[in-house]
């Protein structure tokens, strides 16, 4: 089963800078990263003027696109609920790790990230047993759980590997990782 591990944090905590930091430090390592972005608004992959964009506006449910470079299936919901986590984890293709950013409620491991200058400063990990660790910009009160400076990414990645590696299990089903408190801090 590949590990599914969320990056989560308010609004500029760092969630995105921490997110592509550790996929850069995975990939390096020889483990292949997927990852899962939850957005809380409207989005769009491709331009208003793009054929696939024109295929979406004529009413396709789903447009791939394909080029020797890359692929991507763009889905249109037209009113229907967003899909569930596991749903959109079961069509990822087989890697050795998924980081999840966003989905800040979501039964998964987590890193919280947090930035002094953070729209909300409240402690996600106070209120989320999920959380395995705090990566901060500053220094946080006690919350019984292992805290990294946010610039550590070679000690995170290190610490994830420890507690939910190791990863490079190539070709595992993605699914999340059962449920489990989180390791006390040293």
């Amino acid at each position: 089963m590949t590990p599914v591990i969320g990056i989560v944090g308010w609004k500029n905590s760092g969630k995105t800078t921490l997110t592509v930091r550790l996929v850069e430090e995975f990939t390096k390592r020889g483990i292949r990263v997927s990852t899962v972005k939850h957005a809380h608004h409207n989005f769009s992959v491709d331009e208003g003027t793009a054929d696939s964009a024109r295929h979406r506006a004529a009413g396709a449910g789903e447009v791939a696109v394909v080029s020797p470079d890359r692929w991507a299936i763009i889905g249109e919901l037209r009113g229907q609920p967003e899909p569930d986590f596991n749903d959109v984890l079961s069509r990822l293709s087989p890697c050795d790790l998924v980081l999840v950013e966003g989905y800040k409620s979501h039964p998964i491991p987590k890193i919280e990230a947090r930035r002094s200058d953070a729209v909300d400063n409240a402690s996600i990990a106070a209120r989320d047993m999920m959380v395995l660790a705090v990566a901060a910009d500053h220094p946080i009160e006690s919350i019984h759980r292992p805290a990294f400076d946010l610039d550590d990414i070679a000690g995170i990645a290190d610490f994830l590997e420890r507690i939910v590696g190791p990863f490079g299990r190539k070709g595992n089903a993605i699914d999340p990782l059962p449920l489990q408190p989180p390791l006390p801090a040293n």
